[in-house]
């Protein structure tokens, strides 16, 4: 039995890595998938590639960093469905700089795309959800939000906001059985992590019990948890999927 059969799913930053795993998880477990990325082509080749499975998916290319741009893209949405049950908050950039060189741009960009994108996008799909009163908030935040790390500010201020987020969201719309949830990865093999030197992805994993970096399709699996009915009495929680970084 899959579980998301019928269900209506919007995952930001779908074109690679860790986005791109959930919104093929989601597609395999029957989900109708909108791949929303800041690169047309991007999206667009995940969503082809959930159509040649059999399974259903559009592409749309979106700035999330760009409030006008969200807003138009969610009424051409909101003109096709009647709401969007499972709302994937992924999309994300790194600027990693010493605090002392870090520019204006590099933090406002950095907080515009992973912290403020969320809130556009959340302002314009909840309301249908409250609508409804059926929904699924998945934000998907960092280990880096709980911890802190040298050279991130601006990246853990980000992803710790979110969790911030996340927590006073779901108090909100509890009411309207609509659950919020984030998860918090730790080091994943995707393109921010390949773009590391190889001394530092080596000392990475001696901070990892597991000894080894996850892969998209682990956190991908947390999402479809939480997007499913077995996660019907979580809400304002954070997902640790980190191979025991963070206890």
């Amino acid at each position: 039995m899959k579980k998301l059969t019928d269900k209506v799913a919007l995952v930001t930053g779908a074109g690679r890595g860790i986005g791109k795993a959930i919104a093929e998880r989601f597609a395999k477990e029957g989900a109708y998938v909108i791949c929303i990325s800041r690169t047309a082509v991007n999206c667009q080749q995940v969503a082809e590639g959930i159509r040649q499975q059999g399974n259903k998916a559009e592409a749309f290319a979106v700035d999330v960093s760009s409030k006008n741009s969200v807003y138009d893209i969610a009424n051409q949405i909101l003109s096709r469905y009647e709401a969007i049950d499972i709302l994937v908050n992924n999309a994300g950039i790194t600027c990693d700089k010493l605090f002392v060189r870090m520019k204006d741009e590099d933090w406002e960009q950095v907080l515009l795309t992973n912290l403020f994108s969320t809130f556009y996008v959340c302002k314009s799909f909840i309301q249908p959800m409250v609508q409804k009163r059926w929904g699924r908030v998945i934000n998907i935040s960092s280990v880096a939000g709980i911890t802190g790390n040298a050279g991130q500010v601006n990246y853990a201020a980000a992803k710790a906001g979110l969790l911030g987020f996340t927590k006073s969201l779901a108090k909100e719309l509890a009411g309207r059985n609509i659950t919020v949830n984030a998860i918090a990865p730790g080091f994943v093999t995707t393109d921010m992590t390949q773009g590391l030197n190889e001394t530092i992805l080596e000392q990475a994993k001696t901070c990892i019990p597991l000894r080894r970096f996850g892969l998209p399709d682990e956190v991908a699996a947390m999402a479809v948890f939480l997007a499913s009915d077995e996660a019907n009495y979580i809400t304002g929680q954070v997902m640790r999927v980190d191979g025991g970084m963070v206890m």
